[in-house]
């Protein structure tokens, strides 16, 4: 489990309660409850098809819920979208940033959608703590598969977010750039409060990096607690063994 982090706040930052999502017949969130404090990683844990995407889409507001309720900063997503979404932001191996732009380029142009200032000594902080020096001015297409998840990672951090959502996000990176991106997300967070909600198919890193555990399967969760609390709950030797048990139970 991750070092210990004072949380900042006494109110969540991030509240969801009874969030649903169905399409037609089909369930993928099923009533889904729980909260994220300010400079707390919370880890969402499941199994393909669990309805962590889906969670994490609406979060992001970019699919609108059957049901249920999305709370950021003590605002109603549903109704103060644009505000809420200037301090959250996103990263996943599975997403892509436009081919025909260099990283350089593209990090200029998340960063003038945000609105920030001084633009150009964000992306050299950013470029440096990501080790991108060496492509930073390469074209995008021409990335490889953990290049283009360091410039996911910078896109994201780039903005200061309050809250971040990692979608598995060293899962193309070598050994080496895993860890020190898991530390550099660590520091940030401890620096500057950063909430975090975390996905990964790495228990080991789950144990590493979550404050707590939320574990879904079939859109209901199903577990929930520090690493620690879980593998005890569920008698296991550790959150790879519980994982194994839930998903095939």
């Amino acid at each position: 489990m991750t070092d210990n982090c004072t949380l900042f706040m006494s109110s969540p930052i991030v509240q969801v309660s009874n969030l649903t999502k169905r399409f037609g017949d089909f369930t993928a969130v099923d009533g889904v409850s729980f909260e994220i404090r300010q400079g707390e990683i919370l880890g969402l844990l499941g199994p393909n098809g669990a309805g962590k995407t889906t969670t994490i889409q609406m979060l992001l507001g970019m699919i609108t819920p059957t049901a249920g309720s999305i709370r950021m900063f003590g605002l109603d997503l549903a109704t103060h979208r644009e505000e809420i979404l200037g301090q959250v932001n996103f990263s996943s191996t599975y997403i892509s940033m436009p081919y025909s732009l260099t990283v350089e380029e593209n990090l200029k142009v998340v960063a003038k959608l945000y609105g920030l200032s001084d633009v150009s000594r964000r992306i050299d902080e950013v470029v440096k703590k990501l080790e991108m020096e060496e492509f930073r001015f390469k074209v995008t297409r021409k990335l490889s598969s953990g290049q283009m998840t360091r410039l996911t990672l910078a896109k994201a951090i780039l903005t200061e977010p309050k809250v971040l959502f990692l979608d598995e996000p060293t899962a193309s990176l070598d050994p080496d750039i895993a860890h020190k991106i898991r530390g550099l997300l660590k520091e940030v967070r401890r620096s500057a409060g950063l909430s975090i909600l975390y996905t990964s198919h790495n228990m080991k890193e789950m144990e590493e990096m979550s404050d707590r555990i939320i574990f879904l399967q079939k859109g209901k969760i199903v577990a929930q607690g520090t690493a620690q609390e879980i593998t005890e709950r569920f008698g296991q030797r550790d959150l790879e063994e519980v994982f194994l048990k839930l998903a095939r139970g």
